[in-house]
């Protein structure tokens, strides 16, 4: 069996916010690379909203989200970071959209041309709050899974 492999590497990152109750998205794309002035651009995106609540977004650990820059701009903005444990992926509700979107957009799908894939991904993303709703509100629940160590005495 032969499987079709585009050559060269080309990237298409993603960016995004996932208000919890809502399921708004807020995206920040580009075809380089995610970084601090990445993560400053999504918090600018969020403040353009006009939210009158108070505003917590939720990071995992990358040392891009830590550093000054995004700080100062969280702290300019009036945002609040809350900064997840390393290696908890589970505990972070975006987690779930992102791979929602792979399972639609890439397992056992070839896309013929790079514009194709960012146009799949792109238009899933855009149906989020439309054609994929319903499946992603079953998804996007406020319920984690929480394990306990194993080391502890109970």
């Amino acid at each position: 069996m032969l499987v079709r492999a585009p050559s060269g590497r080309q990237r298409f990152n993603v960016l995004g916010a996932l208000q919890a109750i809502t399921h708004q998205l807020i995206t920040v794309t580009n075809d380089s690379y995610i970084n601090a002035t990445s993560v400053c651009e999504l918090l600018e995106k969020i403040t353009l909203l006009g939210l009158s609540t108070p505003i917590t977004v939720v990071m995992d650990n990358a040392r891009y989200q830590r550093c000054r820059l995004v700080l100062e701009t969280a702290t300019r903005l009036g945002i609040e970071l809350l900064f997840l444990p390393p290696y908890s992926p589970n505990l972070n509700l975006i987690e779930r959209l992102w791979r929602f979107v792979r399972k639609e957009c890439l397992y056992s799908t070839s896309y013929e041309h790079f514009d194709a894939f960012k146009h799949a991904i792109t238009q899933c993303l855009v149906e989020t709050t439309g054609h994929h709703q319903a499946a992603l509100s079953r998804l996007l629940t406020l319920e984690f899974q929480i394990f306990e160590s194993a080391g502890r005495d109970r």
